[in-house]
């Protein structure tokens, strides 16, 4: 897939995310970030990856989305 279609779609599937009602959970179990930062944070570093060609086999946003969730290694710098 192309580099930017990909990036494009990260970025959307994040601002979902991060906007979703559900992030309730996220408030009441973090008190240190904001869903919105926390997020932001992944797509940074999603952006990173999809431009180093981490994710050149992935076939869309929500699926690099999924994989970062899933497993945060796909992250080099991860903390």
């Amino acid at each position: 897939m192309n580099r930017d279609k990909l990036i494009d779609q990260v970025k959307n599937e994040y601002a979902r995310i991060a906007s979703s009602e559900s992030q309730q959970h996220f408030c009441q179990t973090t008190t240190d970030i904001t869903p919105e930062a926390y997020y932001e944070d992944l797509l940074s570093k999603a952006i990173s990856e999809i431009t180093k060609g981490t994710f050149d086999n992935f076939k869309s946003g929500e699926e690099v989305v999924n994989a970062i969730a899933n497993d945060k290694t796909w992250i080099s710098d991860w903390k």
